[in-house]
């Protein structure tokens, strides 16, 4: 069974995004195409044997919790193995720090293969991942040797634990407390909830990176210090030492990503938790936006694997389903005709179409905005600080859009199947729970949109917004010049300017100080500003792909003509919405409902 496409991966990483511009720097000279290709085969191959076989599986036989301790999927056990053995935990990092100093482009190419074939594996790794780089960017020498080594390895699992019952997204209300106990280390104290990762039986060691306040630490999110916790205190020589009193209260039993286990964790209520600062007191969520921002990116890459699995599962059952017979010329049907497969009628094809525009859109925003860091690394002054503005502005783009439309287009897959699509002997139903969490995690919808709004667009007096607009132009007068690409370049361009009448309206109630009124309508902004941007993303992808083959070429502009006549044409729309004086929403009053 396909679940991707390694054409289009292949083409969306060269011709769209210019890997190879990548492949001359210095940082990643170790890397040629051909050793890429071969990364992509073996991770490929990896997924076709280890993790696609088994995701229905782990579905059906989900991680649950007994005796304190939580129980995974056997067939973790092998993947993790193979995982640390390939070096995939590691493989964007440094080489000094025992990283494959992969583009970062790359290891998200690598990481979306692994999740269309099975989205409940790469969470594990992905944690470990962000956490060890964590530490390796702000933690000490002392705290890099003992652990990220083993996590590295995927011998110790590695975890993000900021939510709080009482807490949930707002970080500003966090109560877990740091006591310092003279040493250096820190008496932590407290309880985290939705813990992904953070415990099973192919792990010796859990690594926990988790935010506190110190004693007389300063109210909201200024008083916040990051720590790291393991389950298990490590001896100097490396070895297991005693446990550290983390304690799992319990399994999160959820709708989707079954195989992948999310806990309650308790600090110091059975003893004792000690835990070590990382960087300096109070600075902890800006060390955390760090693992935060990779993560929302990882989310947005997972709901874009969960969608190609749905396209593909949906397309092949389109090419064998008979249903119904094709109209003729008089708008009559004959009986006496063979059943046509359903891929022939025009509504199948527009939710296929709905289903491939959706999930290729969404892999080229992600990474795009992996290719705008790795830009950043490997540049440096005023253009790196540019590639920064603009990987900050797309991360929460990259993260939503590939999340709500990527559910939409699951969703369009079930329907391809009918009834069947409503029953557990197909996978669609599956998928379908599996991306609900996805714009959940890493920050709600709302809260990516009110980021977007609220701080992408409007820092540094919209520099972000200027140099995305500038990126858009470029390909914009790539297009025009192509008459098959021409009126798609026009539509962007109207899009760009949508854009730009959304802020000016909505500008005048923050010069006013009605910043509530602002941010009211953040989300329906988000829906048009993405729509446009993968708009963007698709007229690339028409550029690059004209000196490719006929069937290829024809496959992507069609998609494209798709998207400008499905999905860009709900611009005026959402223009309308967001520019009314209608300010319902906040008028309407809690003793209202």
């Amino acid at each position: 069974m396909q679940y991707y496409d390694p054409n289009t991966l292949s083409f969306i990483l060269n011709d769209v995004h210019q890997l190879e511009e990548l492949l001359k720097t210095e940082r990643f000279s170790a890397y040629d195409r051909q050793s890429i290709d071969l990364l992509l085969d073996a991770v490929k191959d990896f997924s076709d044997s280890a993790l696609h076989p088994y995701v229905k599986e782990m579905d059906e036989k989900p991680s649950y919790f007994k005796d304190g301790r939580v129980k995974i999927h056997d067939q973790f056990g092998p993947i993790f193995k193979k995982a640390g053995e390939m070096g995939l935990v590691g493989a964007f990092m440094d080489e000094e720090d025992g990283g494959m100093q992969l583009p970062l482009i790359v290891f998200n190419a690598l990481y979306f293969i692994t999740e269309a074939a099975n989205n409940h594996v790469s969470g594990y790794l992905g944690l470990t991942a962000g956490a060890s780089n964590l530490i390796i960017n702000f933690g000490t020498d002392e705290l890099k040797q003992k652990f990220v080594p083993k996590m590295q390895e995927m011998q110790w699992g590695g975890t993000m634990c900021l939510t709080e019952p009482q807490a949930g997204s707002s970080l500003s209300d966090i109560s877990s407390s740091a006591k310092p106990k003279g040493d250096d280390t820190y008496s932590i104290k407290g309880q985290k909830i939705f813990i992904s990762g953070s415990d099973h039986q192919f792990a010796d060691n859990f690594v926990h990176l988790v935010l506190a306040r110190v004693e007389g630490a300063p109210a909201g999110t200024k008083g916040v210090s990051l720590f790291v916790v393991p389950q298990y205190l490590v001896n100097d020589n490396g070895s297991i030492g005693d446990y550290n009193h983390v304690d799992i209260v319990g399994e999160h039993e959820k709708l989707g990503q079954r195989g992948y286990c999310t806990n309650h964790l308790a600090f110091g209520d059975s003893g004792e938790s000690v835990g070590y600062l990382v960087g300096q007191e109070n600075k902890g969520l800006s060390y955390m936006f760090q693992m935060m921002n990779e993560a929302r990116i990882a989310v947005g890459r997972v709901g874009t694997g969960i969608a190609s699995a749905a396209y593909y599962t949906s397309l092949q059952y389109a090419k064998e389903r008979p249903q119904g017979r094709k109209l003729k010329g008089s708008g009559k049907k004959d009986p006496s005709q063979e059943q046509t497969l359903i891929i022939n009628h025009p509504d199948v094809k527009r939710m296929l179409l709905h289903q491939k525009a959706i999930m290729e859109g969404s892999l080229s925003v992600v990474l795009q905005c992996a290719w705008y860091v790795d830009k950043q690394m490997t540049t440096s002054g005023d253009e790196s600080n540019n590639y920064h503005l603009l990987a900050e502005l797309l991360t929460p783009i990259a993260k939503t859009y590939p999340s709500e439309k990527g559910k939409e287009a699951v969703d369009t897959g079930l329907q391809i199947l009918g009834g069947y699509g409503f029953t557990m002997d197909f996978i669609l139903q599956q998928y379908l729970r599996d991306i609900r969490i996805c714009s959940i995690y890493e920050g709600t919808t709302g809260i990516q949109s009110l980021d977007l709004l609220g701080r992408k667009v409007t820092m540094m007096e919209g520099a972000a917004l200027k140099l995305l607009e500038g990126e858009i132009e470029t390909t914009i007068k790539a297009a025009m010049s192509n008459k098959e690409l021409k009126s798609y370049a026009l539509t962007l361009g109207e899009g760009a300017n949508q854009i730009e009448t959304c802020l000016s309206h909505l500008m005048k109630y923050a010069m006013e100080g009605n910043h509530e009124r602002y941010l009211a309508d953040a989300t329906i902004f988000m829906d048009l500003f993405s729509t446009i941007v993968i708009g963007w993303q698709w007229l690339k992808m028409g550029v690059a792909v004209l000196d490719h083959d006929e069937s290829f070429k024809q496959s992507k502009l069609y998609t494209l003509d798709y998207f400008y006549k499905y999905e860009m044409s709900h611009c005026k729309g959402l223009q309308k919405t967001i520019c009314h004086d209608s300010d319902v929403t906040l008028k309407m009053s809690a003793e209202m409902f």
